[in-house]
């Protein structure tokens, strides 16, 4: 009678040390923003963050962790406990991208994160000087090709995402290029304008100023289909069938996160995305929001993952 009593006992305190779905959240859940205030995924998280709150009755905290190209970020939430109450914003350079291109990447995207939601896809925008001698994606490539390795196109880095979206699309057309990389985006366009570099591949919400001053010509967006906001614009595939180098965000959690809590936090996250207040104001910055299942999102990493994997091997890109 006394050891099925301690039994009982025993089984009672370890139910009630395990985190429980069912009484999830019980305490403030906190979004990791590997990046620094006023990024894209800082933003997004700050808006979506109040709505989350709401529905689930605990203060949604928003804490960023930049460094490393969102790597510190993402490493400590890998490294989080498995319970839902740490959560990543994350996107495909460093979950599809960085993985190929970077030595000392702490984490595997595909064994160390779940899933929750991929919540917006974007673009990004080719663009040119407006004195170049050619003005469409087609155009660009007869240049290059007539003149090997004279076609100069900035990107913010080395083994970038853009830097990658333009290697997948010179392989698809078959031309040659000089690469320009820069520490990052704000000096790109001033020397696309200036005439340092004729063409330059980036995030559209940045060159869209010079775009419509007309300091920039855009060439064409990278995504499958021509976005809301740029109908006049061709994308790539227009001229280079197949091509699509469209980005995306999103949320995971720690590896070992009940499913329960992961498909809790996949309703809540889609819910506030489709609020008019928060897609209206993303999709004005050139995002595209999406509400889809973790299968979803889990499906498109792996994909992603695989594409810029043997895009890296493919090209002889040395990780750097």
């Amino acid at each position: 009678m006394r050891i099925l009593i301690w039994l009982v006992l025993f089984a009672s305190t370890l139910a009630c040390a395990q985190p429980s779905s069912s009484l999830y959240p019980s305490r403030p859940v906190r979004i990791i923003v590997p990046f620094p205030p006023g990024n894209t995924t800082d933003i997004m998280s700050r808006l979506i963050a109040p709505k989350m709150s709401e529905r689930l009755g605990q203060q949604v905290i928003v804490e960023n962790r930049p460094g490393a190209s969102g790597m510190l970020g993402l490493d400590y939430v890998a490294k989080s406990a498995p319970d839902g109450y740490t959560i990543a914003c994350v996107q495909g350079g460093n979950m599809a991208v960085l993985p190929h291109t970077s030595k000392n990447i702490p984490y595997d995207p595909l064994k160390d994160f779940l899933p929750i939601a991929v919540s917006t896809t974007n673009y990004l925008a080719i663009v040119a000087n407006p004195n170049v001698p050619f003005k469409t994606i087609g155009e660009m490539v007869r240049y290059a090709k007539a003149n090997p390795g004279k076609l100069t196109v900035a990107t913010n880095g080395e083994g970038g995402f853009p830097h990658l979206a333009f290697e997948h699309l010179r392989t698809m057309g078959g031309f040659t290029y000089t690469h320009v990389p820069y520490k990052g985006s704000a000096a790109i366009a001033t020397d696309i304008i200036g005439g340092q570099v004729q063409a330059g591949i980036d995030g559209i919400t940045g060159m869209t100023p010079h775009i419509k001053s007309g300091r920039l010509r855009i060439l064409a967006t990278t995504n499958k289909t021509r976005p809301a906001l740029w109908p006049d614009t061709p994308v790539a595939a227009e001229d280079v069938p197949g091509y699509d180098s469209g980005g995306w965000f999103g949320y995971a959690a720690p590896a070992g996160t009940p499913r329960e809590i992961v498909s809790r936090l996949n309703e809540e996250i889609n819910r506030a995305m489709k609020q008019p207040d928060v897609s209206e104001k993303l999709v004005g910055t050139g995002l595209i929001v999406v509400a889809e299942p973790p299968e979803y999102f889990g499906a498109l990493l792996r994909s992603d993952f695989a594409k810029y994997g043997k895009l890296v091997k493919d090209i002889g890109f040395q990780p750097q």
